[in-house]
């Protein structure tokens, strides 16, 4: 599992207040939303706040959330992509 996945797990299970979940149990390409990891629209703002201060990303469309939060590994690979920091 590379760093940065890992790196993410962590993140968003301590943005996001996830005690119940450790890194082991979010699978890399299992989905972020609804039957995957239960997120909600709340949660997802909380990601847009975590790649503009932990990567250098600030997105401008919130619709763009909806392509980049779909799994652990979309993230990743945008975030490589893209990030500035």
């Amino acid at each position: 599992m590379s760093d940065l996945r890992t790196e993410l797990k962590e993140s968003i299970i301590e943005q996001l207040n996830l005690e119940e979940l450790s890194v082991e149990d979010i699978e890399n390409d299992e989905h972020l939303f609804g039957d995957g990891v239960g997120l909600d629209s709340i949660d997802a703002l909380e990601l847009i706040v975590l790649l503009e201060k932990d990567y250098g990303i600030k997105l401008t469309d919130p619709q763009q959330g909806k392509d980049i939060f779909v799994s652990i590994n979309r993230m990743a690979e945008f975030i490589e992509a893209h990030r500035t920091k």
